[in-house]
């Protein structure tokens, strides 16, 4: 049998967004797949330290921060923090900007707390959306911040009007990924990540260190922000909850992440078997 590798995103993915929570089946998968020699890392704009919760479920290793935080079992391959210069210039000009500002460190992320005063007035339903996203993910508030290396920002913007400037100024340095174009709520939601990795370049670190061809890889995403590793992978399955973006890029489809879609992901491709 093909010893393969698969990565899974996380949220909309292995669980429900902003969940810990994945499917039982979706658990089921992870150990069969792994009981039967093939590896099974997350793949996540997560920092590592909201990954904690996930990793009593059995992974061979974890890509963090979109690529810019790898670990191989015990073993980190790659560490790319932005630069200090890179960080100061980001947060002084979203701040400018009015745009509110999420860093994600190693082992932890800090927000802005005007963040949470904003969306009081703007719309309570958002509020509490976010105050659980915060709950479940341990965000703390930005006056927490201690300085540590930063190896994403993601910005919550009001209009992509005040988006403009910043990506004028930061675009050399970090590529932009709108999560949200404003059309629901009217927050623009955007992840800022550093030119030097992104998903599928960090896919292809981890396969040059198992020494298993790129080839051999499984990929399984949602969103925009996982393009990258389902165009690296052999294999690159969206969610039957994905964006049709996601879709048409997609070698195929499995079901939503609430009606096992992992699973039926995991035993079309031979990663798994039924269990009566």
């Amino acid at each position: 049998m093909e010893r393969r590798i698969v990565f899974l995103d996380i949220d909309g993915t292995l669980t429900e967004a902003g969940s810990n929570e994945p499917p039982e089946s979706a658990v089921c998968a992870i150990r069969q797949a792994r009981n039967r020699g093939h590896y099974v890392f997350l793949c996540t704009g997560r920092c590592y330290g909201m990954l904690m919760p996930l990793l009593k479920y059995g992974f061979d290793g974890v890509i963090a921060s979109s690529g810019g935080y790898v670990v191989c079992g015990d073993e980190v391959v790659y560490d790319c923090p932005m630069t200090e210069e890179q960080r100061k210039s980001a947060m002084e000009i979203l701040k400018k900007n009015g745009v509110f500002r999420t860093v994600e460190c190693r082992d932890g992320s800090y927000t802005d707390e005007e963040l949470k005063v904003f969306l009081e007035n703007y719309d309570g339903k958002l509020l509490r959306e976010r105050e659980r996203l915060e709950e479940t993910l341990h965000i703390r508030p930005m006056k927490e911040y201690g300085g540590q290396p930063v190896y994403k920002i993601v910005a919550i913007s009001p209009s992509m009007a005040r988006m403009a400037e910043p990506e004028k100024v930061l675009g050399p340095d970090f590529a932009f990924c709108v999560q949200k174009d404003g059309k629901d709520n009217g927050l623009v939601n955007v992840e800022m990540v550093s030119w030097e990795f992104d998903k599928g370049r960090a896919m292809k670190r981890v396969c040059d260190y198992l020494h298993i061809p790129l080839g051999c890889s499984v990929a399984i995403g949602d969103s925009m922000n996982d393009r990258e590793m389902l165009e690296a992978a052999g294999i690159g399955i969206c969610m039957g909850n994905g964006s049709r973006k996601m879709k048409e890029l997609a070698d195929d489809i499995c079901p939503p992440v609430w009606e096992d879609g992992l699973y039926h992901a995991f035993l079309k491709h031979g990663l798994a078997v039924c269990e009566a």
